[in-house]
């Protein structure tokens, strides 16, 4: 243990080399090693702001450090008090993986210059393709709703000169994350080719620079810088609509020549290409050339999965009934997940409250709607099973054997037994029926919906999707 601090101490020179006195003392000088077990090297940190600024200014920095000193295998886990100054409070917060090709000077000299700098382009072969390195696959959390559209993104990015899925059109609502997935794609070429031509870029940063380049006359040199690029991410599409000089005029050129060439296109728009309003027909044709595909919003499994990923990176221990409330209620985007782990995560700092179901319900209600449970009686029961199987209500309580009126009748014994809190007792006096006869009419529902392949699990559903 006390090597590993003072290969720490290291970490700490090196630190104090790359960005002197000041930076040093007003971020790292409060940063002390914990322990090292399994691989892993456990950092004191001062507060999850603390680990914040670590993650978006200084990543690189630390992890060269702790490859130069530890190795390529050690992670990092940062520890971070939820009560200043009291380590019972720690909460575990791991350095989530980041792709290692992006990283910055301190681990490569020289790497990486600004492809685009205000509005003006820059670079040759090492320019900034303008990637997040914390976008990549690893990153990515896959579910049902979204296996189609990752496993083309994959697909592309391991065979970016395959021209099966170019260009790759992505559409879906605002925050399922469209932009994750194709930095991922960038990524993963990058990971594979350093020394490939990748760019990712908005359209609007796009369209500004076309719009330089008119007003400078240098329409031409755009056009050939961007179709010297091995694979260009374009974001956001629809900003191209109904902007025909800045956006049509400037795509078009490129787009083929990087299409006649086996280069990769990768595009997100809120919509499908059908409804860009205001983009040439040659355009939306080019579009058809690949393939297009929606990303849902996510499932509640997904959502779950997503909120389990993000609460692990915020070092909160989530509840398993505090994950299923939030993935039910909060349905419209990860954005949305990832803002409410956030204000999950500083009410209870802010509180220095326990995370519980109330606690989630309060950051939520401001942001999602929670529906509230319809409280269901007998009465209600009997009128909506009779509704479903078209029978006059009075006759469930009658001595009749019909078939249909038999079904009915063991359906509202089932559905009382099982959402009014009424014991069988009582259920069989409001149906003039034995306690013995409610017994087996619950019974029989349950077996009927375990072993036979008729659809009385769909009549259940139905009827409860009626009530609730």
């Amino acid at each position: 243990m006390e090597k590993a601090k003072e290969l720490w101490n290291k970490c700490l020179v090196f630190i104090k080399d790359n960005i002197g006195d000041g930076q040093y003392k007003a971020w790292f000088a409060n940063t002390t090693f914990h322990s090292f077990r399994n691989n892993i090297l456990y950092l004191n940190i001062p507060s999850q702001f603390c680990f914040e600024i670590y993650e978006d200014e200084y990543y690189a920095l630390i992890h060269a450090a702790k490859k130069k000193y530890f190795g390529e295998k050690v992670k990092i886990t940062y520890l971070a008090p939820i009560i200043k100054d009291d380590d019972k409070s720690n909460v575990e917060i791991p350095s989530p993986k980041r792709s290692k090709i992006l990283s910055n000077k301190y681990e490569r000299v020289n790497f990486q210059q600004p492809a685009i700098e205000g509005n003006t382009l820059k670079g040759g072969v090492n320019f900034d393709p303008q990637l997040n390195s914390a976008n990549n696959f690893e990153n990515y959390c896959l579910g049902d709703s979204n296996k189609l559209p990752v496993t083309i993104a994959e697909y592309i990015a391991n065979n970016p000169k395959n021209n099966n899925f170019n260009p790759f059109f992505l559409y879906g609502d605002v925050g399922v994350g469209k932009t994750h997935l194709i930095q991922a794609i960038g990524i993963r070429v990058k990971e594979q080719n350093p020394n490939a031509k990748v760019l990712f870029t908005t359209m609007k940063q796009f369209q500004t620079l076309y719009a330089n380049a008119v007003i400078t006359k240098q329409i031409p040199k755009f056009i050939k810088w961007f179709s010297d690029l091995d694979v260009l991410l374009l974001d956001d599409l629809q900003e191209v609509a109904n902007k025909i000089k800045t956006g049509n005029d400037a795509l078009f050129p490129v787009f083929n020549h990087l299409h006649q060439h086996g280069k990769q296109l990768v595009f997100t728009c809120d919509r499908p290409p059908m409804e860009l309003d205001g983009v040439t027909d040659r355009l939306i044709d080019r579009f058809k050339w690949g393939i297009t595909e929606k990303l849902e919003r996510p499932d509640f499994e997904l959502r779950k999965k997503i909120l389990s990923f993000k609460a692990k990176n915020n070092g909160l221990d989530i509840p398993e009934d505090v994950i299923e409330l939030i993935a039910t209620h909060a349905t419209s985007s990860v954005r949305e997940l990832e803002g409410i782990v956030l204000g999950i995560l500083t009410r209870s700092i802010t509180l220095n409250a326990p995370i519980t179901l109330e606690l989630a319900k309060d950051v939520m209600r401001n942001s999602v709607k929670i529906a509230t449970k319809k409280r269901l009686n007998f009465d209600m029961i009997v009128e909506t099973t009779a509704e479903y199987f078209n029978l006059n209500p009075d006759v469930l309580f009658t001595k009749s054997r019909v078939r249909d009126i038999a079904d009915a009748r063991q359906v509202v014994m089932y559905l009382s037994n099982k959402h009014t809190g009424l014991s069988s007792v009582s259920i069989g006096m409001k149906l003039n029926r034995r306690h013995a006869t409610v017994l087996h009419g619950i019974a029989n529902i349950k077996q009927r919906m375990e072993v036979e392949s008729d659809d009385i699990q769909s009549i259940i559903t139905q009827i409860e999707s009626a009530l609730l």
